[in-house]
């Protein structure tokens, strides 16, 4: 083997590197379009059009990882069902499906989770770990969702009070799952916005997924929920390891928005 000689970087270099170029993701985003919460399936496949759409998309994900409930599988088993339409959006990404019956196909969880994830950002989407939200920002006259609030997920797992930072958002989706967090905290802390949540119901595959794609969108003004979060918000059934209406809930929630904003095109 040709012997390699590496650049050197001292130490002081590497955090200034570090350190620099991290603050000017954060101060680009501080002013962000879209704020999605949650790296899963919904969440990413939102991303994934609204960069693709030249909006300021950032996620953040509580979890130094992404995915969301695409890892676990089904009982850490690691392949996926995916039913149509739901495959058109994979095969755009450069998912490879096998085909297990007319409309049904199976995916190798590994590889969704990673392309999933490359183009959501190759199109343009800041994804940022460790970070959880915490609360939202809210305006009046119109009364609206305006952004989150912000902090270390560590902080909070170690039970460290520490004030958040604010991003500022015309949209927020939250994508966070079965507890649907950011729309429990806006319901609880801003009874004015009139959000019931009646809570997720137990499972039922075959009419959960259409719909939860269904119901997917706007909850307020600013305020947006995909994926999981949409069955605790709207009391529909769960699904189990049955990804379509994942992938198809981002992607409605994704083209809602663009609407909204103004930005969508047919």
């Amino acid at each position: 083997m040709e012997y390699i000689k590496i650049r050197q970087v001292d130490e002081v270099k590497i955090t200034r590197y570090i350190v620099k170029y991290t603050m000017e993701d954060w101060m680009d985003i501080a002013d962000s379009d879209v704020v999605i919460v949650g790296a899963g399936p919904a969440g990413l496949t939102a991303a994934y059009y609204l960069a693709k759409a030249k909006l300021k998309t950032v996620v953040f994900e509580r979890r130094l990882s992404f995915g969301g409930g695409i890892g676990g599988g089904a009982m850490h088993f690691h392949k996926l069902v995916i039913e149509s339409p739901a495959d058109e959006v994979l095969k755009e990404m450069g998912i490879r499906l096998v085909k297990a019956e007319e409309g049904v196909y199976i995916v190798d969880s590994a590889e969704f989770m990673a392309k999933l994830a490359a183009s959501a950002i190759d199109n343009g989407a800041k994804v940022i770990h460790g970070v959880s939200v915490d609360d939202v920002i809210f305006r009046e006259n119109p009364l609206r969702v305006a952004g989150v609030a912000v902090e270390w997920t560590a902080s909070q797992m170690a039970s460290l009070h520490t004030d958040p930072i604010f991003i500022s958002a015309k949209a927020v989706v939250d994508a966070t799952g079965h507890d649907a967090e950011i729309v429990s905290v806006a319901a609880r802390k801003l009874p004015e916005l009139g959000i019931n949540i009646p809570g997720e119901k137990s499972a039922y595959s075959e009419i959960a997924e259409q719909l939860v794609v269904e119901n997917s969108g706007k909850v307020v003004e600013g305020l947006y929920v995909a994926g999981m979060s949409v069955a605790e918000v709207r009391g529909l059934p769960r699904m189990g390891p049955i990804f379509g209406a994942m992938v198809l809930s981002g992607k409605k929630v994704a083209e809602d928005i663009m609407k909204d904003l103004g930005v969508y095109k047919s």
